[in-house]
């Protein structure tokens, strides 16, 4: 393989997009995936596959994009100042997904490559992405799954790995305006390029590779656990932190509206249905107040 192999790297996320939509059809059973290619009058375009209404899930969407620009956009250059102004191509995977069961987690991942030229006209790449979860009734069992799935991604690559990467997610994925974390966590990482192409586009592979078998499974554990009017309220308040952390701090939103991306698939990350209430607080000792006092902070959930 070559020192930046992009075809390969577009080939393998053009696959993955295809894996998951097959897998999620399948784990639903019933609703299929709406496909709609799409252009970007800066250069590029991709593909976004969104699911509605279905079985399991009210909402997915999975997101495919290739684009190409003259100018990186702020959100961008954030950690890399140096490459304000250059031009640039980037692709990438995104998903997001919104069940309609408040005891299946929302969850979110996304796989991206990024590619621009320094001063001297050397290429400068690196990867990103990672993948987390958003419960609204937690279940240890599940977030133990989720991590240790998280855990084995990382390991061939490094014990070093999934800590970092695990401390990076749990503060990247905190709403600091609430003084709390998105959800349980997971993997979150960037600017990923120092063991080299191979290994780097490896790493990714592998978290990649590891969404599937760390999500079905809370799925399948969980898709028949009734619930009522309550569980549904506090999930549609839940989401509200969700619409929150992605209007408010996620960088690969404000990429796609810096950059001129189209709205509609940069957007449908967020959830169908959704409420705020002013000053609301869980009941002492209830459900709801259980993922405020045991889960919305960073924890080591596998105990080690």
């Amino acid at each position: 393989m070559s020192d930046t192999n992009i075809n390969a790297v577009e080939e393998y996320l053009r696959a993955l997009q295809m894996r998951i939509c097959s897998s999620l059809e399948d784990a639903d059973g019933k609703a299929r995936f709406r496909h709609d290619r799409w252009d970007r009058p800066g250069g590029g375009g991709g593909e976004s596959r969104i699911l509605s209404d279905g079985n399991i899930f009210e909402q997915a969407g999975v997101g495919f994009s290739h684009v190409f620009g003259d100018q990186m956009p702020p959100s961008a250059t954030q950690t890399r100042p140096e490459l304000a102004g250059k031009s640039f191509q980037a692709m990438g995977v995104s998903l997001v997904l919104h069940p309609y069961n408040p005891y299946i987690p929302t969850t979110h991942a996304n796989f991206r490559f990024f590619s621009t030229d320094s001063d001297d006209d050397q290429s400068i790449w690196w990867f990103g992405g990672g993948f987390d979860l958003t419960p609204y009734y937690p279940f240890h069992e599940d977030v133990v799954h989720w991590h240790q799935a998280a855990k084995d991604a990382c390991d061939p690559f490094g014990a070093d790995v999934y800590p970092e990467y695990k401390q990076w997610c749990d503060e990247y994925f905190y709403l600091k305006h609430r003084s709390e974390t998105r959800g349980v966590g997971g993997l979150f990482f960037d600017d990923l390029n120092k063991p080299g192409f191979e290994q780097s586009f490896a790493l990714t592979q592998s978290i990649a590779d590891r969404f599937l078998p760390a999500y079905l499974p809370i799925v399948s554990a969980r898709k028949k656990h009734k619930f009522g009017e309550r569980q549904r309220e506090f999930q549609l308040y839940r989401r509200g932190r969700y619409v929150e952390f992605n209007l408010i701090y996620d960088r690969g939103t404000l990429f796609g509206l810096q950059s001129g991306g189209r709205t509609e698939s940069i957007l449908m990350s967020l959830p169908p249905r959704v409420r705020w209430e002013y000053a609301w607080q869980p009941e002492a000792g209830s459900p709801e107040a259980d993922l405020y006092d045991n889960y919305l902070q960073a924890r080591d959930w596998l105990g080690g």
